[in-house]
């Protein structure tokens, strides 16, 4: 098994052969690669020149939603080969060929090609992200985002009782209830006189 840098290498690898197929750097790079993989072998270059012109078709004839498939399976296609190369040199020989893979991807892949897919964020080098007084700042924010004060804890519920403002005292209002209005009571006298004698009424207050 390999160690753990040589398998990043050829991880390396792997992505540079995706990222430079049909770009400027292709020509150059794939006559690289495929002398890396031939070691001498003429045979074995044009083999492997085939094998990176299928690449090349089948990142181009994808469909769209299946771009980024297509672009893993090369990926991890080509990685599997470094590796294979690499695992079955001999100890010797293992240390001069990765040797010349780094400094075949310095040279031909300088500045390497990241993508990300939706949702995501790509970079090729560091990524720094700093959010000035008041602002917000995030790779990628799924939902919302607010700004405002921090929540309080809520005090202690003695503590709160203390605290709470004194309530001025109610004032209690006597229910108003309807009055009924009675009409000053009438008394009627009978005065004595003759036959014809008349009643004087008088008011009485109630």
């Amino acid at each position: 098994m390999l160690v753990e840098a040589l398998a990043t290498l050829a991880t390396a690898g792997g992505s540079a052969v995706v990222q430079a197929a049909g770009t400027d750097a292709w020509a150059g790079f794939r006559q690289a690669v495929a002398r890396w993989f031939g070691r001498g072998d003429a045979e074995q270059e044009r083999a492997e020149l085939e094998r990176l012109d299928r690449t090349v078709t089948a990142l181009r004839t994808a469909d769209p939603a299946q771009a980024e498939r297509a672009r893993i399976s090369q990926e991890a296609y080509w990685q599997a080969r470094m590796e294979a190369v690499l695992e079955n040199l001999d100890e010797g020989e293992r240390g001069g060929a990765a040797d010349q893979l780094r400094a075949l991807l310095a040279q031909h892949v300088p500045e390497v090609r990241v993508t990300a897919g939706p949702g995501g964020v790509a970079t090729g080098g560091g990524m720094d992200i700093r959010a000035e007084e008041g602002s917000i700042a995030a790779g990628v924010i799924h939902g919302g985002a607010s700004i405002g004060p921090p929540p309080t804890a809520d005090p202690p519920k003695g503590q709160a009782d203390r605290q709470a403002p004194a309530r001025s005292p109610a004032r209690h209002m006597a229910p108003c209830v309807d009055r009924e209005v009675f009409p000053p009571a009438i008394t009627v006298s009978r005065s004595a006189g003759p036959a014809g004698s008349s009643f004087t009424p008088r008011h009485v207050p109630r």
